[in-house]
Parts: C-alpha cells; structure tokens; sequence
C-alpha cells in the first residue's frame, strides 16, 4: 500500500491533538505543519518526539521522509 499525505493526516489526526494540520508529499518524501496543545512548553526534539509516537512503527515502515513544523496554537497564530 502506497502512503498518501491523507493516510499521514488521519495518523497524526487520531494520535494527537492538533488544532491544525497540513501534510503535502509525493508517496516518498512528506512536509506536514503540525498545531497542538501539546507542543507548549516544549522543546523542538521532544516536539519531534510527541509526532514520532503518534505514528510509531509507520515511520520506520511506510514513511520514509517526513519534514515537519511543530507549532503551538500560540505560535501558529503569531
């Protein structure tokens, strides 16, 4: 099964509290902008951490290349 950026989307959708979220790619390579709560008070590593574990084992099977922006709600709006 091929990955899209929608099957990315529901993922990230149902393991994390985003209050936006965009993911774009060509099945190979992905760039997603990820909102969340979760992020504040966060550092980028442990940001990358949160997203990491709401995919778990698909990003070692399926997504190969995954590019992201982890904002705060704050941060997105600012």
């Amino acid at each position: 099964m091929t990955t899209t950026p929608e099957l990315i989307h529901g993922y990230l959708s149902a393991g994390l509290d985003c209050t936006h979220l965009e993911v774009e790619g060509d099945g190979q390579h992905f760039q997603a902008v990820i909102v969340s709560p979760q992020f504040t008070g966060k550092r980028l590593i442990a940001r990358h951490q949160i997203v990491y574990a709401a995919l778990g084992d698909r990003m070692r099977e399926e997504i190969h290349a995954l590019s992201m922006k982890t904002l705060t709600p704050e941060e997105f709006q600012g």
